[in-house]
């Protein structure tokens, strides 16, 4: 790959969907004969042949847009770019829809199983990397989040000039999110229900507990079909706590079916893909910031009895 010209304003171009990442390079008393040697040891975490991959590809560039090798100097108080790859990725075998698009926002129905963002052993098989691959959008940015088991409805922003407007409008909860979920059906259960609860981190750190204090989380929960052992719920979150439907079904003692963390969690094979949560975020509603205009999206995905 040969050097791009000099740019002091260089910004590394999208790669496979993958954004690069910047590195400040910290000034150090030890005395390191190259950037490579630097890199190994700040991050440790990284084997060192995956540094050494990098460099052989390309991948890895010095603040004017230079591809940099090996034997770079190490250079404190600059920094570098570099592309994330992984040498081997599980494939998800399921598939994104797009579902709306404007000048601003991407609308999109998310499959079970999917990551939103690199992360971990997941780069490639990403929604927010196949999405890029696919609309070439390098500024792609996810307003709001879903968990990885979690299918249904999620916004993407595409402009960094109207992100914000996009981001303070969930955290200003004028956003209303309708969720469907298949847990037990409990006839004791009143037909509609209002949930508060105190949510905080529990142990291990992945997952969300009930604690004593005032309410921080809300759902209204009703049910919408149900047989002699399940039922369909939907469930309406006026808070965005991390877990916080899978907590509060929990809490009722009706565990959302396929629940890997709640109540008990039970690590799967990453390749196993059978059984997924039976969450879908099914509807989003709000009044667009920028058009005014009254949106309505819908995932098409359904969960059965």
């Amino acid at each position: 790959m040969s050097n791009l010209p000099l740019q002091p304003n260089f910004i590394p171009p999208m790669r496979n969907g993958v954004t690069a990442s910047k590195v400040f390079i910290e000034k150090s008393t030890h005395s390191f004969s190259s950037l490579y040697e630097y890199l190994c040891q700040h991050f440790s975490h990284i084997l060192p042949q995956e540094w050494q991959q990098r460099f052989d590809d390309g991948l890895i560039y010095d603040f004017h847009g230079q591809v940099l090798n090996r034997h770079s100097p190490y250079i404190a108080n600059t920094h570098i770019y570099y592309y994330r790859f992984l040498a081997h990725e599980i494939h998800v075998p399921f598939y994104e829809k797009i579902l709306f698009e404007n000048d601003d926002i991407l609308v999109v129905d998310k499959p079970h199983f999917l990551t939103m963002s690199p992360t971990g052993q997941y780069v490639q098989e990403t929604l927010l990397v196949r999405l890029k691959n696919t609309t070439g959008i390098a500024e792609l940015t996810p307003i709001h989040r879903l968990d990885r088991e979690t299918a249904g409805v999620v916004l993407f922003s595409k402009r960094a000039e109207t992100r914000g407007i996009y981001q303070q409008m969930f955290a200003n909860r004028q956003i209303q999110k309708i969720y469907h979920a298949i847990a037990s059906y409990d006839s004791s259960l009143k037909q509609n229900l209002t949930i508060n609860l105190r949510m905080e981190k529990g142990q291990p750190f992945y997952t969300m507990q009930v604690v004593d204090g005032e309410a921080n989380t809300h759902t209204e929960l009703k049910i919408i079909e149900h047989d002699t052992n399940w039922a369909l719920y939907e469930l309406k979150p006026t808070t965005g706590k991390q877990h916080q439907l899978r907590v509060h079904m929990n809490h009722l003692g009706i565990p959302i079916k396929n629940d890997p963390f709640y109540p008990v969690i039970s690590h799967k094979n990453e390749q196993d893909f059978t059984q997924p949560l039976q969450l879908l975020a099914k509807e989003i509603l709000f009044i667009d910031p920028i058009t005014k205009q009254q949106n309505h999206f819908c995932s098409e995905q359904v969960l059965t009895l």
